[in-house]
This record gives C-alpha cells, sequence and structure tokens, in this order.
C-alpha cells in the first residue's frame, strides 16, 4: 500500500475501528522499548524527570509480569551527567573539545542513570542488567554473536537488559540521534516482535503539524516507501533529544526488515504501553514486512563511514 502526499495520506488520519495489526500487538511476546532524552528530563531545568522514570519501570515491570520479555533502550546519560556536573549547556573551542565534553557527562550520567534504573526495578522486584554497545558490536561477528548470547541469557533469566551507546568511547549516538537507531538494531539483534519508540511525539504526520495546520496524522504503515521516507523532518521540538522523523523511520525500515513491528508514541503518559499492547489505537503503527535477504551488520556499516 503506496503512503502519498494530499489526499491518498489523509485516509491514514480516519478514526477507525480497530484493525487486525492492533488486535495482533496483544500477542507479541518479545518487546523492545526505546525512550528518548526529553522523555526522561524536566523542560525547565533539564533535570531527570523521576516520576516520569518511575511510571515507565512500573509499565515495563507490569509486562514482565505478563510473561513477555522486555527490553529497555534508555538515553540520558548525556544529560544526567550535564545535570551532575552542573552544565546547562556546552561550550567548547573545537568539535573535538565538544564532542570529549559530552563524553565526559555520559561517563558520568550513565552511571547515575543505570544506577536509578536498579532501584527502580528493584522496587518491583525486576533485575536490570545494563548492556553497552557499539557500532562494532554489530559489524564484528564474534562481537554480534556474543552480544546476541548474552541477551537470549539474560531474557532466559527473566532480567530486563538497559541498552544505550557507549559514548565515552564511540560518537555513534550523539551524532546519529537519540538511540532511534540503536533500538531498531537491537529489535533486529534479538529478533524481536515489537519495537516501540517513546518520544516527545504522537506519532507519524504528512507534515510537521507545529508549522502545518493541515497536516495529517498516520495511524498505520503498511509499506516504507520511498515518498515516505523523505516525509521525515529533522526536529523534534525539544533540545535535550538530538533524534529527529528521520531517525524514526530508518528505525521503522531496520525494524520491518527484521520482521518486528514498530510503534511511534508520545511518552506524556507512560501508561500509552499497555494501552499499546492491549490494541488500542494510539501511536502510529508500521507492519511488519521481513526481508530474508535484509543484511543487518551491512546496514550498520554503512552508518556513518
Amino acid at each position: 500500500m503506496r503512503l502519498t502526499h494530499g489526499a491518498d495520506a489523509a485516509k491514514y488520519g480516519e478514526n477507525r475501528k480497530m484493525s487486525r495489526l492492533r488486535e495482533l500487538l496483544k500477542d507479541k511476546k518479545r518487546i523492545v522499548v526505546k525512550i528518548g532524552s526529553s522523555s526522561l528530563t524536566h523542560k525547565e531545568t533539564g533535570d531527570m524527570d523521576y516520576i516520569r522514570m518511575e511510571k515507565l519501570v512500573r509499565e515495563l515491570s507490569d509486562i514482565r509480569n505478563q510473561g513477555k520479555e522486555v527490553v529497555l533502550v534508555s538515553s540520558g546519560a548525556i544529560a544526567a551527567g550535564k545535570n551532575a556536573v552542573n552544565l546547562k549547556n556546552v561550550r567548547a573551542d573545537s568539535a573535538a573539545e565538544t564532542l570529549a565534553v559530552k563524553q565526559a557527562c555520559s561517563a558520568v550520567g550513565q552511571a547515575r542513570l543505570m544506577m536509578t534504573y536498579q532501584r527502580l526495578f528493584a522496587e518491583y522486584n525486576q533485575v536490570a542488567a545494563q548492556i553497552l554497545m557499539t557500532k562494532n558490536t554489530i559489524v564484528d561477528d564474534l562481537n554480534r554473536y556474543n552480544a546476541h548470547n548474552t541477551f537470549t541469557e539474560l531474557l532466559k533469566l527473566g532480567v530486563i537488559p538497559i541498552v544505550n551507546e557507549n559514548d565515552t568511547v564511540t560518537t555513534y549516538e550523539i551524532e546519529f540521534g537519540d538511540n532511534d537507531t540503536l533500538s531498531a538494531i537491537v529489535a533486529a539483534l534479538v529478533e524481536a516482535d515489537l519495537l516501540i519508540l517513546l518520544s516527545d511525539i504522537d506519532g507519524l504526520y504528512t507534515d510537521d503539524p507545529r508549522k502545518n495546520a493541515d497536516a495529517r496524522f498516520i495511524e498505520e504503515v503498511e509499506e516504507l516507501t520511498d515518498e515516505l521516507m523523505e516525509m521525515g523532518k529533522a526536529t523534534t521540538g525539544s533540545n535535550v533529544g538530538t533524534g529527529g522523523m528521520n531517525t524514526k523511520l530508518t528505525a521503522a525500515r531496520i525494524a520491518t526488515k527484521a520482521g518486528a513491528d514498530m510503534i511511534i508514541a508520545n511518552s506524556e503518559d507512560m501508561g500509552v504501553l499497555h494501552r499499546l499492547l492491549a490494541g488500542e489505537n494510539q501511536g502510529t503503527l508500521f507492519a511488519a514486512k521481513k526481508d530474508e535477504n535484509f543484511d543487518l551488520p551491512g546496514f550498520v556499516s554503512s552508518l556513518h563511514r
């Protein structure tokens, strides 16, 4: 099904009854959830929003208690680090120095972020594990094999892996954008059924709704066409996160080719997670279209050469 601008795209903004695709979400067993920096911090101060984090952890713990497997891909390390060292804005004389500051903030913030997650998950009798990945984790055959085995064993043990890019030794996440692509790579690596991107937007529109009042919401996408990919905008409306719609559509391409459905949903209310898994019509749903020839290591290798 092709998706175009104008009248054809408008059909996707109409209210409809629960589709078959939404019904099937109830049966998903292995779920990757990605949360962005802007969803974990207060806009006014940049400090961590612990109430929202607690609600996220509660939702994930309840999903785990249903017998489903959960992987969390979490941004927020750089933001947490900046707050810890009282650095509101990164000001440096060169790009290299700016990158070094961000990496230093990540080193501080990743420890704080994980400590917070560990404490919150423990409150709900869940065990969390930290996995830090780099581009080479996927590109290198042995590293990818070992990472896959680690995820597999953690999920067998009932542990909730918490994944982030290892920003202290790589620039991949800092350059590419807010872990959208990383979460899709993780979904492909662990052979997930569903990827949920929680962000500060409701989903995919035919245009930027902040700039175009005629932009229409797209409820479901059955095929990622080239025209649809061009609709991505390089902005989120937030100065905390770095990912835009372009990265989310790239994530959709990876996830759907790997055989996972993907949803973009607003994180304003973390209860959206259980509503999505109940089949409610929220967010934009991208239908899986498994490609047996999809080369994940080759795709990742082509990023930021």
